[in-house]
């Protein structure tokens, strides 16, 4: 028996001795010191080196927009559902306005698509006749039978299947041209006349072509814009001071020298009485009524009574207030928090940018997230009462072609930036 044993352990010893610089070989491939362990054959199969591929692009920011984007298709279906009721638009669908409003974004999203795959060095090369192109369309719009007229105001450029307003190309294209125009005179950025007349001067006539229309809401954008890029491109602070009160001074001026945009003031400050009520400060008492009546979780989806005729223009400037009725505080609460989340995290992305040399990228991001954060600020304090009322709508949400496509597009470049961002710091190239 014992010689049995002793000859079967002999032959084992064998057999595994021959084996065993094939197992050693298989255990240094997988990174062990010995044999491989409880190996199943999925493991096996997965022996084969694959290339390790990462999205290179900022998905939290992506999933933010998009939600954005799909509650907004909501918000302005619900809105704008018993439209048709009005004898202005008794020829148009229930869903008139949620469809155009879904081929905005399809639009949009195509467009950012192709932006996307533009690198920063070609923005920075054209950003000049990008500008250029934006004024010339800010002329062309003013022509009488070229620009469409609405409500006094002449905006719009008939397209189509899209009316475009030159105004929102403009707040991209003086945003790219204002990062161009600080990386080009950043020698000279602590001498006032040579460092900010000239852009004063481009903001003067793009102030006066867009106080033409009038549009007094894009103005101010693109001044925030442009004047927040100078100061984060390094503009001396006492000219920036001092440049803020000219501003200030100027909007000051306008303001009292038109009767019809004191009265707004007036009628902001008092909403709710007998000369107000019914005229300049009906959008605005009905918004806060929108408001009241949503207390804390909202009235829900559709429930809207404000929307049915009661607030002017529910689906573009004062969807946040449907939105404050339908869905309450928090609804308010969620958009606010989301917009104050993809700011912060456009602003990160440019500062990364500049740490990254690049200058140019990094402006430009963080221009976009002043323009988002700032017209957002203003489309919720006018919603809430807060500030005058102002026709700005709500980013990436409210009814609106070119506002909707540009805000995209501005978007796709700063995911280009992070993109580039990520390929710099893997020791790429953008």
């Amino acid at each position: 028996m014992k010689a049995a044993l002793a000859s079967f352990l002999q032959r084992l010893r064998t057999t595994l001795g021959g084996k065993m610089p094939a197992l050693v070989g298989l255990g240094n491939a997988l990174g062990t010191d010995g044999l491989p362990v409880r190996l199943s054959s999925r493991t096996y199969a997965g022996l084969r080196q694959r290339p390790v591929r990462e999205l290179g692009f900022d998905q939290p920011l992506l999933w933010v927009v998009v939600a954005l984007l799909a509650w907004g298709l909501v918000m302005v279906y619900s809105a704008s559902i018993a439209l048709p009721d009005n004898p202005r638009f008794a020829n148009y669908a229930q869903t008139h306005f949620a469809l155009r409003h879904g081929l905005f974004i399809v639009i949009g999203l195509v467009a950012a698509l192709i932006a996307f795959q533009v690198p920063m060095q070609t923005w920075e090369r054209y950003a000049p006749w990008l500008f250029a192109l934006a004024l010339l369309l800010l002329v062309v719009v003013l022509i009488p039978f070229i620009g469409k007229g609405v409500n006094g105001a002449r905006r719009w450029i008939p397209l189509g299947v899209i009316n475009f307003q030159p105004s929102e190309l403009a707040k991209l294209t003086i945003l790219l041209y204002a990062a161009d125009y600080m990386v080009r005179k950043m020698d000279v950025k602590e001498r006032f006349f040579r460092a900010v007349a000239p852009m004063a001067v481009a903001l003067a006539v793009v102030g006066m072509l867009l106080l033409a229309e009038p549009d007094m809401g894009a103005f101010m954008v693109i001044v925030v814009i442009a004047m927040g890029i100078l100061f984060l491109g390094g503009v001396n602070a006492r000219m920036f001071f001092l440049i803020v009160l000219v501003v200030v001074t100027a909007f000051a001026l306008m303001v009292m020298m038109s009767e019809w945009r004191r009265e707004r003031i007036f009628a902001y400050l008092d909403p709710w009485s007998e000369q107000y009520a019914l005229g300049k400060g009906y959008q605005l008492s009905h918004s806060l009524i929108a408001f009241g009546r949503g207390e804390i979780f909202g009235v829900g989806l559709g429930g809207s009574v404000e929307k049915l005729h009661w607030l002017p223009e529910a689906h573009t400037d004062f969807l946040l207030a449907v939105v404050g009725e339908e869905f309450g505080l928090v609804g308010v609460t969620i958009i606010i928090a989301a917009f104050l989340w993809l700011v912060r995290r456009i602003v990160l992305i440019g500062r990364q940018a500049i740490a990254l040399d690049q200058v140019f990228a990094g402006l430009v991001a963080q221009g976009v997230g002043l323009w988002i954060g700032f017209q957002a600020f203003i489309n919720i304090g006018v919603n809430l009462g807060a500030l005058p009322t102002k026709g700005l709508t709500l980013p990436l949400m409210s009814y609106g072609g070119s506002a909707i496509l540009l805000e995209l597009v501005a978007l796709a470049i700063v995911l280009r930036v992070d993109h580039e961002n990520r390929l710099l710091m893997k020791g790429g190239r953008s």
